[in-house]
């Protein structure tokens, strides 16, 4: 067969014609400029796109796509998508969702989604707060975060978006931030690339009632000794650039990834006081999910060592595809003559001969 022609779209044909409508400063803002921007790649018309949400600010996104969309109910986002994309193999079907909106009254709709393995590609933008509602903590807000709802502080442990995800057994699983346009695209080029569930979080910024939730990963000053910046076949190093490190492939970096000796996950380490070979090398396609588990594991409660990028990428039949394969059995079973029917019915399970 041919390739398909280049539809030559631009991301003027991903623009509505509906005012956006987020605060001004939103960290949404820049997500919704860097998905516009990237949808052209895909090469598939805007009538085979559907965008579907749940409620919350990022929540208002599919009235900005210039494709189909749909605003749900609280939560149910995932589960909605998912009958759109087994019903409709056709189009590529895509999920923005938020901290509150996934994780809380969403939190089963999103991981049996995952555990399944639908064929949706799932954006969550966490700002560790409740923006909608005017500032309450959120299931991802940390502990003692003083909120409206919280006054003296949550007492509630959060949840790690991607560790839930992994545990689900997510296939592809990546986290990015929303001011890194470049970084951005390139996870969700990955994400759509993936056949089945693909769950990508974007730390994004609430100006507003968070402000400053991740600035410690995105100033100049502190991000090289924060962000882990995870490049598949690439040993895992990080931090202010010293000097050329020719043992681990001219790449520089304070800090490293291993392995704890005698011990289980993984730890950060000073590069210069492991040898190159015990630098762990990044594998996405890893099939058990606990290395991938192990890395989201890292960071601390000050987002120091935080990793960014694919974590997860491992091939598994999709739900959808296993459903159709149902349908397609059913519909040939139709062909059948009501006697032939008859008897698969009565033939089928154990039979006995009575003289």
């Amino acid at each position: 067969m041919s390739e398909p022609l280049a539809l030559k779209l631009t991301a003027k044909d991903f623009k509505s014609d509906q005012e956006v409508r987020w605060c001004p400063g939103c960290g949404d803002y820049a997500i919704l400029a860097a998905v516009q921007q990237f949808m052209p790649e895909l090469n598939i018309p805007r009538e085979n796109i559907v965008f579907v949400s749940g409620i919350g600010c990022s929540s208002r996104f599919p009235y900005y796509m210039n494709t189909y969309g749909m605003h749900s109910i609280h939560g149910r986002a995932p589960a909605i998508a998912t009958g759109l994309s087994v019903s409709r193999p056709d189009l590529s079907v895509w999920v923005v969702t938020g901290d509150g909106d996934a994780l809380s009254i969403g939190g089963n709709h999103l991981i049996h989604a995952l555990r399944r393995n639908v064929n949706l590609k799932i954006l969550l933008f966490n700002n560790r707060i409740y923006g909608l509602t005017k500032g309450q903590y959120s299931p991802t807000s940390e502990v003692g975060k003083i909120t409206k709802s919280t006054p003296v502080g949550s007492a509630d442990a959060p949840f790690n978006p991607l560790s839930l995800a992994l545990g689900a057994e997510a296939t592809f699983v990546g986290r990015t931030i929303d001011s890194d346009r470049k970084h951005l695209q390139s996870v969700l080029r990955a994400a759509a690339e993936h056949e089945g569930s693909a769950f990508v979080e974007i730390y994004q910024n609430c100006n507003i009632f968070n402000d400053g939730a991740f600035d410690q990963l995105k100033e100049p000053g502190t991000r090289d000794d924060y962000l882990i910046r995870l490049e598949h076949g690439q040993p895992i190093i990080f931090g202010a650039a010293g000097k050329p490190n020719s043992q681990v492939g001219g790449r520089d970096g304070q800090f490293c990834v291993v392995h704890p000796p005698g011990g289980f996950g993984l730890e950060v380490r000073e590069t210069a006081s492991v040898r190159p070979e015990e630098i762990v090398v990044h594998d996405a396609t890893v099939s058990d999910p606990a290395y991938a588990f192990a890395l989201s594991r890292l960071p601390g409660l000050d987002l120091r060592n935080t990793p960014i990028g694919v974590f997860r990428s491992v091939d598994r039949p999709s739900y959808d595809s296993a459903v159709q394969e149902q349908v397609a059995t059913a519909k040939a079973k139709v062909s059948e003559t009501p006697e032939q029917q008859l008897a698969g019915l009565l033939g089928s399970g154990d039979t006995w001969t009575i003289l």
